[in-house]
């Protein structure tokens, strides 16, 4: 597809999460850097109510000892997909942590990457109405008013 070592910068906008993040992590494990745009407008899979209980399910976890311990869990739009790319790399080998190195994610369109040729992958996109999706922005409103 792409020789390694390229730039590519991807346009998030309609996309579905775990299929782009599968794809970005197979080009970041290629040797290429990538960068993503439009974080916010990348879509989850399934119904408001469960995909935003799943989400505060997870905000309730935390050390009962001191909660400052943590887990982290991300809120902002960008932190939510770069976790979700993270999770598909492997971390505990040297190569995936490279990988990781190489990775960009941004809200909106920085001016450097405006000009620049986007990316979008076919099979990734999503295609049923947008009504059966709710976007990573919105879910990371819910999770900052928390």
């Amino acid at each position: 597809m792409v020789e390694p070592g390229k730039v590519i910068v991807v346009d998030g906008n309609g996309h579905i999460l775990g299929r782009l993040a599968s794809k970005v992590a197979k080009l970041l494990l290629e040797g290429n850097r990538v960068v993503i745009v439009n974080a916010e407008k990348i879509l989850l899979s399934g119904s408001r109510k469960s995909t935003l209980n799943e989400f505060f399910s997870k905000l309730e976890i935390k050390s009962r000892v001191n909660p400052e311990y943590g887990p982290y869990h991300p809120r902002r739009p960008e932190n939510i997909v770069s976790r979700t790319v993270r999770g598909m790399l492997p971390m505990r080998k040297s190569k995936g942590a490279l990988a990781y190195d190489r990775l960009k994610v941004f809200t909106g369109t920085p001016k450097e990457y405006e000009k620049v040729e986007k990316v979008t992958f076919p099979e990734a996109l999503a295609k049923k109405p947008i009504s059966f999706y709710i976007s990573v922005g919105e879910v990371s409103q819910h999770l900052v008013s928390r």
